[in-house]
C-alpha cells in the first residue's frame, strides 16, 4: 500500500470517528424515550406554573384535572354516548370538506399550473381570496347553507382548498426541463407530457398540499361550529368554555388534534403507497411508524 493510499485510509478513519463523536447522547436515544421525556418536561413546567399561580386557575387548569377530563371524554366515546355522535359529526364535516378541497383544488391547480390563462388570470384571484380572513366567511356560509352540516363542510373545504391548489401547480412546474425537452423531441402530445411526466414528477408536491389541507380541514370545520352552531365537537368546546370548564376544553381540543393527526396519517399512508420511490424527511416518514 502506498503512502497516498495509507493517508487516505487514515483520513477516512478520522472522519468516521469524528462523525461518531459528533452525535450527542440525546440523539442516540430511541424516539419513544425522547418523546416521553419532552412530555414529562412539559407537564412538569405546566404543573409548576399552576402551583405558583402565575396564571389564573380559571384560565389554566392543572395537568391532573386535564388528564382526568381526557379519561372522562375517552370513556364517553367508548360507551357510544353523545360525545361519540358529536365526534362523528365533526369527522364527517372534516372528511367531506377535505375530499371536496382535494377534487376542486386538483383541477384548479391543473388550470393554474398547465395553462397561461390560469396562471395569469385565475391565480391572482385565488391569491386574493386566500389572503382574506377565512373566519369572516363563516357567517356567510351559514346564511347560504343553514345551520346544518353543509355550512361546516363548505368552510372546511374553503380553508383547505388553497394548499391543494398550490401543491398541484408546484408539482406541475417541478418536472425537469431536460425531461420536458425530451418529451417534445419524441413528439409527445401535451396530454401525454402531463400524464406521463408532469403529474408523476409532481406527486410529492401534491401530497405536501394534501397534508396541509388535512389539518386545515379540521380548523375550518371547528370554526364553522363555533360560529354557526351544530352538533359537533366545536359546539361542545363552546359550551364547556361558556361554563368556564377549561379542563373539558383542553380535553376536547386534544381529541380534535387526534382527529387531525388521523386525517394526516391517512394522507401520509397513501403517499407512501402511491409514491413509494420518494423519500421524505425522517421526521415526517417515521411519525406514524
Amino acid at each position: 500500500m502506498t503512502n497516498k493510499q495509507t493517508g487516505a485510509t487514515e483520513e477516512a478513519a478520522c472522519e468516521t470517528v469524528w462523525a461518531a463523536e459528533k452525535v450527542s447522547w440525546i440523539d442516540r436515544l430511541p424516539r419513544a424515550v425522547t418523546m416521553f421525556l419532552v412530555l414529562l418536561v412539559f407537564l412538569s413546567v405546566w404543573q409548576l406554573v399552576y402551583a405558583l399561580k402565575l396564571i389564573s386557575h380559571i384560565i389554566l387548569p392543572s395537568p391532573f384535572a386535564t388528564i382526568e377530563e381526557i379519561v372522562t371524554v375517552g370513556l364517553n366515546l367508548l360507551t357510544g354516548d353523545y360525545m361519540l355522535k358529536a365526534l362523528w359529526t365533526t369527522a364527517q364535516e372534516v372528511l367531506i370538506g377535505f375530499m371536496i378541497a382535494v377534487v376542486l383544488g386538483f383541477f384548479l391547480g391543473l388550470l393554474v399550473g398547465e395553462t397561461d390563462f390560469g396562471e395569469r388570470m385565475v391565480m391572482p384571484y385565488l391569491v386574493a381570496i386566500n389572503a382574506m380572513p377565512k373566519v369572516a366567511f363563516a357567517p356567510l356560509f351559514v346564511s347560504w347553507l343553514g345551520f346544518g352540516i353543509a355550512s361546516k363542510v363548505a368552510l372546511a373545504a374553503f380553508v383547505a382548498l388553497f394548499p391543494v391548489i398550490v401543491g398541484t401547480a408546484a408539482g406541475i412546474h417541478a418536472a425537469d426541463q431536460n425531461a420536458r425537452m425530451l418529451f417534445r423531441t419524441i413528439g409527445a402530445s401535451r396530454w401525454q407530457t402531463l400524464t406521463m411526466l408532469k403529474l408523476p414528477t409532481g406527486m410529492p408536491h401534491f401530497f405536501t398540499g394534501l397534508k396541509n389541507a388535512a389539518v386545515l380541514a379540521v380548523v375550518g370545520a371547528v370554526v364553522g361550529e363555533f360560529l354557526g352552531g351544530g352538533k359537533g365537537f366545536g359546539e361542545l368546546i363552546r359550551i364547556a368554555a361558556s361554563m368556564i370548564n377549561t379542563p373539558r376544553v383542553f380535553a376536547l381540543i386534544i381529541y380534535l388534534s387526534l382527529l387531525g393527526l388521523g386525517t394526516f396519517g391517512i394522507v401520509l399512508w397513501l403517499q407512501r403507497k402511491l409514491i413509494f420511490w420518494h423519500k421524505e424527511t425522517i421526521t415526517t416518514e417515521e411519525l406514524f411508524e
